[in-house]
C-alpha cells in the first residue's frame, strides 16, 4: 500500500519497541524508513537547530515520527513542516498511538471499552502513556483509579479536565484496595530518568510490584507499554492475565493503520 513511501525518524530518545514497531509497520506496508535514534547520531549534536533538522527530513520523508525528551518538540515540528507528524512520544506529556493500542489491547480482549474499570498504577507523574490514555478513556463510560505514592500521582491539570468532563475516578495508594475491583490493571515502571533527584527516585523505586499471589483468582488482566523493571514478576508472564506482550504485538496493525491513513 505504502510502496516507495518514505517514513522519517526522528528518535532524541532511547526507543525499543515504539521504534521497531514504527519500522515494522511501515515495512509491511511496502515503505521505507530512514532516521536516527539518538541525538548524537544526528547534526543537532554539532550544534543544528532541531527546526532544520526537521526541514531536512521534510526534503526526504512523506511522513516523520518524533520523540523527544522535551514537552512540545512534536508539536513545534508539526508547525514548520508540511508533511505529517506522528508524537512518539514526548518528554513527560503524552504517547497518543501507545494509547491508540492500548485501546485496541482492551477492545479485543473484552470486547468493549464501555463499563469497564481500569487502574493506572506506578508512575502518573512522569508517564506519558498513562496522561494520553487516561485522556482517551474520557471518550468512554469508565470508572478510572489512579494508584501511585503521592509524589509520583496524576497531574493536578488533568484530574481538573477529567473532573470538567464529569469522570469517575478515584486516587488510591493502596493497590491491594483496588485488585479486587477492576478489569485491567494498567502497570507503569518508576522512570529514574525524569528524576533530577537520585534520593527521590530510591524512595519510590518497587512501590508497586505485580505478582502471580496478588492477583490469583482476580478477573482481570494486566498490561504494561513496556520496558518493565521490577513492577511485574516474572511468574506473571506465563498466566491468563499477562496482556503487556500481546499490547507490544499489538503496536504493529494499529501503526500500520495510522501510517496507511496519513500517509496520502
Amino acid at each position: 500500500m505504502l510502496k516507495g513511501k518514505i517514513l522519517g525518524m526522528m528518535f532524541f530518545e532511547p526507543s525499543t519497541r515504539t521504534k521497531l514497531s514504527f519500522e515494522t509497520s511501515m515495512k509491511r506496508l511496502g515503505g521505507e524508513c530512514i532516521g536516527f535514534e539518538n541525538s548524537n547520531a544526528s547534526s543537532v549534536s554539532k550544534g543544528e537547530s532541531i527546526a532544520d533538522t526537521a526541514k531536512m527530513f521534510e526534503a526526504y520523508s512523506d511522513i516523520l515520527v518524533i520523540r523527544h525528551e522535551l514537552e512540545g518538540v512534536s508539536k513545534f515540528i508539526s508547525d514548520i513542516v508540511n508533511v505529517p507528524v506522528i508524537n512518539a512520544g514526548d518528554g513527560a506529556s503524552e504517547h497518543p498511538t501507545q494509547t491508540l493500542l492500548d485501546l485496541y489491547t482492551i477492545k479485543k480482549e473484552f470486547g468493549k471499552i464501555d463499563n469497564l474499570k481500569i487502574a493506572l498504577i506506578g508512575d502518573l507523574k512522569y508517564g506519558r502513556t498513562v496522561h494520553s490514555l487516561a485522556y482517551a478513556l474520557c471518550l468512554y463510560n469508565v470508572e478510572m483509579y489512579f494508584v501511585s505514592p503521592t509524589e509520583l500521582s496524576m497531574p493536578d491539570e488533568i484530574l481538573h479536565d477529567l473532573e470538567a468532563r464529569n469522570i469517575n475516578f478515584h486516587i488510591e495508594k493502596d493497590l491491594k484496595k483496588v485488585v479486587d475491583e477492576v478489569d485491567v490493571l494498567y502497570v507503569t515502571r518508576i522512570q529514574k530518568e525524569r528524576f533530577r533527584d537520585l534520593d527521590e527516585y530510591i524512595k519510590v523505586k518497587g512501590a508497586y510490584v505485580i505478582n502471580k499471589k496478588l492477583i490469583e483468582n482476580k478477573d482481570l488482566i494486566v498490561m504494561h507499554p513496556l520496558p518493565r523493571i521490577d513492577e511485574i514478576s516474572d511468574d506473571v508472564d506465563n498466566t491468563n492475565y499477562n496482556k503487556y506482550f500481546q499490547q507490544a504485538f499489538n503496536a504493529v496493525p494499529v501503526r500500520m493503520a495510522i501510517l496507511k491513513n496519513l500517509i496520502k
